[in-house]
């Protein structure tokens, strides 16, 4: 049992196709659509891939190779930032917020160690709009990375300034400045001060739900791969929840 929609595997499928076609590949022992499953299975149940190989008669370095393949696709269909941003502008706001994707295969512990979560990990962070959904994922940079560090390496203060979109970003964002707004944190408040505070948590609040729909997919939940290749995975399941199937 796969709790995905079937048309979203037809979807996947077709790029496997047409990536097949780009590169005349030759016959294979699973179809596109066999091919989709596997993967999409390997992403929603963070199953291995003897496990998944096994359930679709196929090697375990097979397995590997489909994934590998088709996680490349999706990727290549995942917004840049500027892409993501087109359309918004002055008089619209998102969320921005990170979050640390757990890992347990570190080569260097301490860069991946984020204080904050007490473990190792993958800092990704993420905009998205004011009902939560995802625009756009980061790349995944090491989990001791602050937020705010985060969010002005990837470029997201300096994009919202420059179409002066609002941002409304927790306390680990003090002090970018710009369009970024950021709660109160003065110990005594005065009202209008806790007033402020308690709207900006309400419109803020539904950014969770873009990280709750990004862990779905438990591939995510706590990777078992390489670092280089969680930021591959994010991309690829950026594209699956943001892509247009209806079609």
């Amino acid at each position: 049992m796969l709790d995905v929609p079937y048309e979203l595997v037809e979807h996947v499928s077709w790029l496997i196709y047409m990536r097949r076609c780009e590169r005349g590949s030759r016959w294979r022992k699973l179809g596109c659509f066999k091919q989709a499953l596997l993967v999409l299975a390997h992403l929603r149940k963070n199953e291995t891939y003897r496990q998944v190989g096994a359930g679709f008669g196929v090697s375990e370095a097979t397995a590997w190779r489909y994934v590998d393949e088709t996680l490349e696709i999706l990727a290549s269909w995942a917004p840049g930032l500027h892409e993501a941003l087109a359309g918004l502008g002055e008089g619209d706001f998102v969320i921005v917020d990170g979050t640390l994707i757990p890992t347990d295969r570190i080569k260097a512990d301490e860069p991946y160690h984020s204080q904050k979560h007490r473990k190792h990990g993958i800092n990704v962070q993420v905009i998205a709009t004011p009902d939560g959904t995802p625009l756009w994922f980061s790349r995944a940079t090491p989990g001791r990375t602050h937020d705010l560090t985060a969010a002005r390496t990837h470029g997201i203060v300096q994009a919202c300034l420059t179409r002066q979109i609002l941002v409304l970003a927790d306390r680990a964002y003090q002090g970018a400045g710009a369009t970024v707004r950021t709660p109160y944190h003065h110990r005594e408040q005065p009202e209008h001060y806790q007033q402020f505070n308690r709207d900006h948590a309400q419109l803020r609040a539904p950014g969770e739900h873009a990280f709750a729909q990004l862990k779905q997919w438990r591939v995510l939940r706590r990777a078992r791969c390489s670092t280089r290749r969680i930021g591959t995975i994010v991309q690829a399941v950026h594209t699956l929840l943001t892509c247009d199937y209806s079609g």
